[in-house]
């Protein structure tokens, strides 16, 4: 058994993608969660997937304190791809403001999907966006975010952009900056000072993401680092799967390879629909990046 929760490290953390605040004393749901849904096997394409992939639908909760994490607005959406017997991985990051069908609810944004219907519905809305439904939803507010990096000393991204914000006075400045867990919650959710806003919002999410598997795996040898960061995804996750199956996924995340991992950013046009102001996403990259790496969750020439 104690090797199956080490096994949870690697799959708490790299997949604890983005939310927004910190859980006061009176909020006593955990602030991640793991859901299974039911999956079409990328049928929806025809794509004949390979069974050592697993697809996972990364959502980061705009759940205020006191709010549900799993019935708020998405904040972060990222399609993530990961082959255990390659260690390839891809990833789609989802503008939140995507206009899009929402199973039972007409035309809305992407993220409304999650307060709609939970996990299952937002699974069935990227589905019907990129034609491949995920495996599993990891869902998480940025109290668990924030500890969990803080649990492996922090992390390393590269930023594409110099700014500056109040928890980092001294700013980040472009290339590497190594952040604590509120400094990487901050650069995973800002978009205001960068030119194409939500596009590399989601971009720096993924940073923030293949920053933690790298931190990971430069630190999994030390005494005691696999303890703390158990102890960590623990006290803030949740989730419907079993002992067994928690140790394949989690084994699906521990064999990725940082220099095997591809990820893009799918794009889009802004515009309004009524008062509101959204993105009308570019549904054939979604479909084409689902022909190119839904089999063996590799992502050649980029998403096309």
């Amino acid at each position: 058994m104690r090797k199956v929760l080490l096994r949870w490290l690697p799959l708490g953390l790299v997949l604890a993608l983005v939310g927004t605040t910190v859980p006061d004393s009176a909020y006593v749901e955990p602030p991640a969660a793991l859901v299974r849904v039911a999956s079409d096997d990328g049928r929806a394409q025809g794509i004949g997937r390979d069974p050592a992939v697993t697809w996972i639908l990364a959502i980061g909760s705009d759940a205020r304190p006191g709010q549900p994490v799993l019935r708020s607005r998405a904040d972060a959406i990222q399609l993530v791809g990961l082959n255990a017997r390659t260690g390839h991985a891809a990833a789609l990051g989802i503008p939140r403001d995507s206009y899009v069908d929402i199973p039972g609810h007409g035309r809305n944004r992407v993220n409304a999907a999650l307060t709609f219907g939970g996990p299952e519905l937002m699974a069935r809305t990227v589905a019907g966006m990129t034609g491949l439904r995920p495996d599993y939803v990891m869902v998480t507010s940025f109290g668990g975010f924030e500890r969990m990096v803080d649990a492996i000393g922090g992390i390393t991204v590269n930023s594409q952009y110099a700014f500056s914000d109040v928890v980092r006075p001294r700013g980040y400045r472009v290339g590497k900056n190594r952040l604590n867990g509120l400094q990487a919650h901050v650069f995973a959710r800002l978009r205001k000072p960068f030119p194409r806003g939500d596009f590399d919002r989601s971009a720096n999410q993924q940073r923030a993401m293949f920053g933690i598997l790298r931190e990971i795996r430069s630190k999994v040898d030390r005494p005691g680092f696999m303890e703390r960061g158990t102890l960590a995804a623990i006290r803030n996750l949740s989730t419907n799967l079993g002992p067994i199956e928690a140790f394949r996924l989690a084994h699906a995340v521990g064999q990725v390879r940082p220099a095997r991992v591809r990820a893009c950013v799918l794009r889009g046009g802004t515009g309004m629909a009524g008062a509101a102001s959204v993105v009308f996403p570019d549904l054939g990259q979604a479909r084409r990046f689902a022909r190119k790496a839904g089999r063996d969750a590799r992502l050649e020439g980029g998403c096309g």
